[in-house]
């Protein structure tokens, strides 16, 4: 007789995520950024790797492999043959093709036919500041497909615009653009940067029951003059680990993923510096293994101001 598999016969109390992302040999992006971050909080972690990247493409150049929908499948096909497709949750990042995107709904599917209350939370990665940088057509797909299946949403203000067709311009078009998400099915949205007049700050919504109001709240972020890789892949897994474990206060969860957040930002500023780098130069690979104990125990400097 086989084993047990002891994730399943003995899971643990925080629960078993699937996690569908990018990988990078070097540096800390996708499955990089979000895998080790889930661990600490005291997740299994299955990741599938949608590329294998030699680094991020943020460098002059790159190597690598890119999963298709088919080679997706085929390790869905893998786990269910032995029964290992029980999970809790599932983690989705930057996907590059439709073709890989419909085949990430087909495994909703699939996991949901296993675990009912599977958890999806779904990083909509499409752009930033005005620009797309996944075909235009993966937007629709996003918006018509993948918006009413997930449970949880993490667009920045941009991601936020194109699900919506809403500009953002102010915080009470923030707060309309989570209801308008609402209504398109996810019960949390955390909208994770949008800048208004200057100011950078978070806004998160939670909607408990379908015919009620969201309880919905900010979060004023200082800005740090520096660009960093990873940090959206790090935010969403931060967000899904502690708010499974505060599964009726995301403030609190957003509180303390903001602030393991601008810790570790904080410190890999501080390091760079202290190499004799002048960290506004390029983009900055962040101090993921230094920062275990901002991740795993953050001291809460950022508050969430709840609206009326």
């Amino acid at each position: 007789m086989a084993p047990p598999v002891l994730s399943l016969a003995l899971p643990s109390e925080t629960g078993r995520v699937l996690s569908i992302q990018s990988h990078t040999v070097q540096g800390y992006v996708g499955n990089k950024s979000a895998v080790f971050p889930l661990q600490l909080l005291g997740y299994d972690v299955d990741p599938i790797n949608s590329v294998q990247f030699s680094n991020h493409t943020g460098y002059p150049s790159f190597k690598g492999q890119v999963l298709n929908g088919q080679q997706l499948w085929e390790l869905i096909e893998g786990l269910e043959a032995n029964d290992l497709l029980y999970y809790t949750h599932l983690l989705t990042g930057y996907i590059g093709s439709v073709s890989f995107l419909n085949t990430v709904l087909e495994v909703v599917n699939k996991l949901r036919s296993i675990n009912p209350k599977l958890i999806y939370v779904c990083d909509p990665v499409m752009g930033d500041e005005g620009k797309l940088y996944v075909p235009q057509e993966l937007v629709s797909v996003y918006r018509e497909r993948v918006v009413p299946v997930a449970s949880m949403l993490t667009p920045n203000q941009f991601e936020a615009e194109q699900l919506t067709g809403f500009r953002i311009c102010s915080e009470g078009d923030g707060r309309e653009a989570c209801n308008i998400l609402h209504a398109a099915g996810p019960s949390k949205v955390v909208i994770t940067s949008i800048v208004i007049e200057g100011s950078l700050l978070l806004i998160g919504s939670h909607q408990k029951k379908r015919d009620q109001s969201p309880e919905q709240f900010k979060i004023i972020i200082p800005k740090i003059p520096a660009y960093f890789t990873g940090t959206g892949d790090l935010m969403t897994s931060l967000l899904l680990g502690w708010s499974n474990k505060y599964p009726d206060n995301l403030g609190k969860a957003a509180e303390l993923a903001v602030s393991s957040l601008q810790a570790l930002l904080q410190r890999t500023v501080n390091d760079y510096r202290s190499a004799g780098y002048d960290p506004q130069s390029s983009s900055l690979e962040i101090r993921l293994i230094q920062s275990q104990d901002d991740i795993r125990n953050p001291q809460v400097k950022f508050k969430a101001e709840k609206y009326n």
